[in-house]
């Protein structure tokens, strides 16, 4: 309980103090509140130095693989393994940055699923082939119980493979060298139910309430082995929700291991089967050599883009304004182009619409090249 108190003295005829008036005041919902806010913003600052420091990580091996990259006489042995380093510490950056996004979209409500009939079996199979390389590293010992009957659910397929392969790749990022994770898939009171447990750092009683919580972390060593942004059990407990499901934590404490349940409604109606759809393909691809024009005003990432598309074998010209493209695009007649949509003065769009008001190009590909990945966006 907080008090505020009010202290007021009463004085008589001749200016004496004779009498103190007090009141109390409860302020105990102001201080909850108050104390509420303060931890929020202290862990969005922990969040805030956490993301330039995991964005940081993955540019130092970039910077050093750019630089032995430019040195003369550098063997083909180490172009090679240089080249593999960006990618990979790209690939890393590309996955922070779009849980990010992910999460800015979700609280906008800005997400939508793809809805199908799905078994939950295969979305699991699949998740586990994208942790399984994590779990060999460090040598883990990983059983999988499922039902042997198909677990049908409505959902979409690359959500739903998000959220538990988020869930394995907690186990095994906070699961030490050698132990255990174990999955069970099963029904149980009309629901999908899948179980990941595991015998690793288990969660202290204090963070347990706030696990779902974003911005919410549980404290790291100096090694900082973990790594990431401490976003994908908010991404999880949303995106299961999106679902109609649920999403639960347990852990008898620090170093017990820990078990994650995530629940989804099972599909009611069986003879929905006929609307299961299997993934999309992906478009076909031409393998023909053609011309392709690249706009984009940052200098270096046209450039980047132009030899990797010169490597395939296209023609490729590089453009740094719309205006220049448009008077280039009239004389060449490329067959595809790749447009930034960001472009100072004329951007993007207005550049589509003129390539496509013109008789040259007006049956062009064009290929929106930007950072804009908003459904607004599309």
């Amino acid at each position: 309980l907080y008090l505020d108190f009010v202290y007021q003295p009463i004085k008589d005829a001749d200016g004496n103090v004779c009498a103190l008036f007090v009141q109390g005041n409860d302020v105990s919902e102001k201080k909850r509140v108050s104390d509420a806010l303060a931890r929020t913003d202290r862990r969005k600052d922990d969040f805030l130095a956490m993301l330039a420091h995991e964005l940081r990580n993955p540019l130092a091996p970039i910077a050093m693989a750019a630089q032995i990259l430019r040195r003369p006489h550098t063997c083909e042995k180490s172009i090679r393994e240089m080249s593999e380093i960006i990618v990979r510490q790209a690939e890393h950056m590309t996955s922070l940055i779009e849980d990010l996004l992910d999460v800015s979209r979700i609280n906008k409500g800005l997400v939508t699923l793809d809805r199908q009939v799905l078994d939950i079996k295969d979305i699991v199979v699949n998740a586990v082939e994208q942790v399984r390389s994590l779990m060999e590293r460090r040598r883990h010992h990983f059983s999988m119980h499922m039902a042997a009957d198909a677990i049908r659910v409505e959902g979409d397929r690359v959500r739903l493979v998000q959220v538990f392969s988020n869930v394995l790749t907690n186990a095994a990022k906070y699961t030490p060298e050698g132990g255990k994770i174990t999955l069970e898939v099963a029904i149980a009171d009309d629901q999908a139910k899948l179980t990941v447990s595991d015998n690793g750092a288990g969660i202290d009683s204090t963070l347990m309430p706030h696990i779902f919580e974003i911005f919410t972390q549980a404290e790291r060593s100096a090694d900082r082995f973990q790594g990431g942004l401490g976003l994908g059990l908010s991404l999880v407990k949303n995106l299961v929700e999106l679902h109609g499901g649920l999403v639960t934590a347990k852990s008898a404490g620090l170093g017990m291991g820990s078990e994650f349940t995530i629940c989804l409604p099972l599909l009611k109606d069986s003879s929905s089967d006929e609307r299961e759809r299997p993934p999309a393909p992906h478009a076909h691809v031409s393998k023909q050599a053609i011309h392709i024009m690249v706009v984009d005003d940052n200098v270096d990432a046209a450039k980047t883009v132009a030899m990797l598309l010169e490597l395939d074998g296209h023609t490729v010209s590089v453009e740094h304004t719309a205006e220049k493209a448009l008077k280039s695009a009239g004389a060449v007649a490329p067959q595809a182009f790749l447009l930034d949509i960001g472009l100072p003065g004329m951007d993007g769009y207005e550049l589509a619409r003129q390539l496509r008001a013109s008789s040259d190009t007006a049956n062009s590909l064009l290929i929106a090249l930007t950072g804009y990945g908003q459904p607004q966006d599309h």
